[in-house]
């Protein structure tokens, strides 16, 4: 029993909790960042302590750089375990267990969610006198609206939302969260992104991974519900949200998601104007020959899924009234590259009419993710010599320094969810609006199949189709 604030990881034996969560708990050890926590496993294995604590040790040895004995043996004081699963009465010991406040980090597959969330409350962990209790729910939060809906009804019967987590890992990216501190922290940028100086903005998130030992999920998802629905439009909310009153999380979900709800709503008989998909087919990755999509094994023959989605949107209030924003992902891509792109419009050229090289890239400024987390600005500038002539440059500067510690986006979020902050967290109104924005697309892309694209390119060519004139997509690398 333990009145320590706990982190109980349902799912404890799993694959997100020994590549992902226990890295990241020991890294925050590691750099003294983790407060006073208990860290107590929660699986259907009937293991002792000492057997959940070689289990970890194993993963930590594995995925965990900087692992040594020394910092193991004062992590490993935190770790027990208890067995159980979410049927009635399946959560009776660890009701027992827990007795201060806590944290349920649900590490598991997402059709057990419902179970999990009411098995928890009927143990009465969901609540108690004096004590705060919250649970983190990872993210798919439902394939569709239907589905959506269902799950909060079961989560919101037992919870409140003030303790659901809902965990996208995108959110706790360091160059996610500059995107907001970048635009309003500076009175020379915030007056500019807007539709009288931005022409377009673009996100992107592109992979040269395949499956990678994903086929049972993601043939049922695809990349709009596995990355469009959730990652990038959260990176799209904090690229066009309006400016904070205060620093505040409640302040910050309202204003994510009044851009959801500016969203101009696309009819499913439009789907083709405004949505593409694609899927990979034969091609090189990494200068090496790979199947494509339907060669790979455990896909079902035929499959429809897409690993291609590209989007635009239209968000129809004052601060972008007309000012198209460009979503992408898939995978086996030409290279990987996660960005937030906003494109200045060009200023009057009459000056330089004879200096300047109409096919040079115009402003960008550039939030990139990946491969590099660093902020670029291309400008123009005078060619060095005798005569007036112009060419671009690349302001460019890297998130950290060589001497700052780097910290994952878990290791963030994971500290958060136990401090309570839940500002890098999603409300169940934003996952309500992605849906209902998404819901057309699912429906109309039941019929037909998508185009399929070369892997190690930049996608189908369709992808074309959704610029505005004068506009193309910025090239991968």
């Amino acid at each position: 029993m333990t009145t320590t604030p706990a982190l109980v990881i349902c799912g404890a034996s799993g694959d997100l909790t020994g590549r992902l969560l226990l890295p990241a708990l020991f890294h925050l050890e590691q750099t003294g960042r983790l407060p006073a926590l208990e860290i107590v496993g929660f699986a259907v294995e009937k293991w002792s302590d000492d057997d959940f604590r070689n289990h970890c040790r194993e993963r930590l040895v594995s995925f965990a750089p900087g692992f040594c004995d020394d910092l193991w043996r004062r992590f490993s004081k935190r770790l027990s375990f208890v067995s159980g699963d979410f049927s009635p009465g399946g959560t009776a010991a660890l009701g027992k267990a827990i007795r201060g406040d806590a944290v349920f980090y649900l590490a598991l597959p997402p059709r057990i969610f419902a179970d999990a969330a009411r098995g928890l409350a009927e143990a009465g962990l969901h609540r108690g006198a004096g004590v705060t209790r919250r649970l983190v729910v990872e993210k798919p939060f439902g394939t569709d609206l239907a589905s959506a809906k269902a799950l909060q009804a079961s989560l919101s019967e037992h919870w409140s939302e003030d303790q659901v987590l809902r965990i996208d890992h995108f959110l706790g990216k360091e160059t996610a969260q500059n995107i907001l501190v970048f635009r309003l922290a500076n009175g020379f940028v915030e007056p500019l992104l807007n539709s009288k100086t931005v022409e377009q903005v673009q996100i992107t998130a592109a992979e040269t991974l395949g499956l990678e030992g994903r086929v049972s999920y993601y043939d049922g998802a695809g990349a709009l519900r596995d990355m469009i629905q959730n990652h990038l439009f959260q990176l799209f909310t904090l690229a066009a949200l309006e400016p904070l009153p205060v620093l505040d999380a409640d302040v910050l979900r309202e204003h994510k998601v009044e851009v959801l709800r500016a969203v101009r709503p696309i009819a499913r008989d439009q789907v083709d104007r405004f949505f593409v998909r694609g899927q990979y087919a034969a091609g090189t990755s990494g200068g090496e020959s790979v199947a494509g999509y339907l060669d790979e094994p455990g896909i079902r023959p035929g499959s429809t899924t897409e690993t291609f989605a590209a989007a635009k949107l239209w968000v129809d209030n004052w601060r972008w009234r007309g000012v198209p924003f460009y979503l992408r992902s898939g995978k086996r891509m030409a290279s990987s590259l996660t960005e937030v792109a906003f494109q200045f419009r060009e200023p009057p050229r009459t000056f330089f009419r004879e200096v300047m090289d109409d096919r040079i890239e115009p402003n960008w400024l550039v939030f990139r993710i990946k491969p590099d987390e660093t902020i670029e600005l291309v400008a123009f500038a005078k060619k060095p010599g005798l005569s007036i002539e112009t060419r671009a440059v690349e302001l460019k500067t890297p998130y950290r320094s060589a001497d700052e510690i780097e910290f994952a986006a878990y290791e963030q979020l994971l500290l958060d969810a136990v401090e309570g902050d839940r500002s890098p967290f999603i409300r169940y109104d934003e996952v309500e609006y992605a849906w209902r924005l998404l819901d057309p697309v699912l429906e109309a892309w039941k019929q037909g199949k998508p185009e399929p694209y070369a892997a190690g390119s930049a996608g189908p060519a369709a992808a074309d189709r959704l610029l505005e004139p004068g506009h193309r997509w910025r090239p991968l690398g």
